[in-house]
């Protein structure tokens, strides 16, 4: 067995562990925060080298790691299902914590406060999917959810369902929003169909439909903002 890439063998300012004790998880680099998370090293190299690796496959930009799958993590070897999984739900908290200062909010005036919600739950997706935000007559958060996943460049949300669950949940106002993997935040065609189809069917029941929001990684287009819902 290789010692030399065994982490006890480094000095106790160079292990992850110790590092963040001694100057917090700020003086970290990404692929130490990785080695931490990854546990040990292999025969062969330390977890450290095994998180660089892992950032290779997501070209060292930390928006592409968080759309890693758990069997492309388990392309690097030495990261088996257990270690990817562990990665992975890491990636998730990362996730909801950033969405928790959206749900906190009393009530959502505009599209930056959506966004807080919407963004992390659709930026590290690559396939189109759909989510919809449901509000009351106050424009209080009743429920947010996924209502449909399509392919890597269309996803077809189904009107019927989105306005069941809005007589389901009680709302008056729902927020409406999908991603665009290809990295283009412009609405399309089929979305301003899609749209002005939702608005009007939303409006025969008395409900409103406030914003429809393209996600692009970590940015974002409103429909309503641009002036594209009536």
């Amino acid at each position: 067995m290789n010692t030399s890439n065994s982490i006890k063998n480094w000095s106790e300012d160079e292990r992850p562990r110790e590092k963040m004790l001694q100057k917090g998880a700020a003086a970290l680099t990404d692929a130490e925060l990785l080695a931490i998370l990854i546990s040990s090293g292999t025969k062969e190299k330390s977890a450290v080298e095994l998180g660089r690796e892992i950032l290779l496959l997501a070209h060292n930009n930390m928006l592409e790691l968080g759309r890693l799958s758990i069997s492309e993590l388990k392309k690097t070897k030495g990261i088996g299902e257990a270690r990817a999984i562990t990665i992975a739900a890491a990636l998730e908290i990362g996730r909801r914590r950033q969405m928790s200062e959206g749900l906190q909010r009393n009530t959502i005036t505009k599209s930056a406060e959506a966004a807080e919600i919407v963004v992390p739950l659709l930026q590290d997706l690559n396939h189109e999917s759909f989510c919809v935000i449901y509000l009351n007559h106050a424009s209080r958060v009743i429920r947010y959810e996924m209502v449909s996943n399509g392919g890597l460049t269309a996803t077809v949300a189904d009107i019927r369902i989105i306005l069941k669950n809005a007589l389901l949940y009680n709302a008056n106002r729902i927020i409406v929003a999908h991603n665009h993997p290809s990295g283009n935040k412009q609405a399309s065609a089929a979305d301003k169909e899609l749209t002005n189809k939702l608005k009007d069917a939303a409006a025969l029941m008395d409900i409103k439909l406030v914003d429809h929001l393209i996600v692009c990684g970590t940015g974002y287009l409103s429909m309503a903002d641009e002036g594209m819902i009536g």
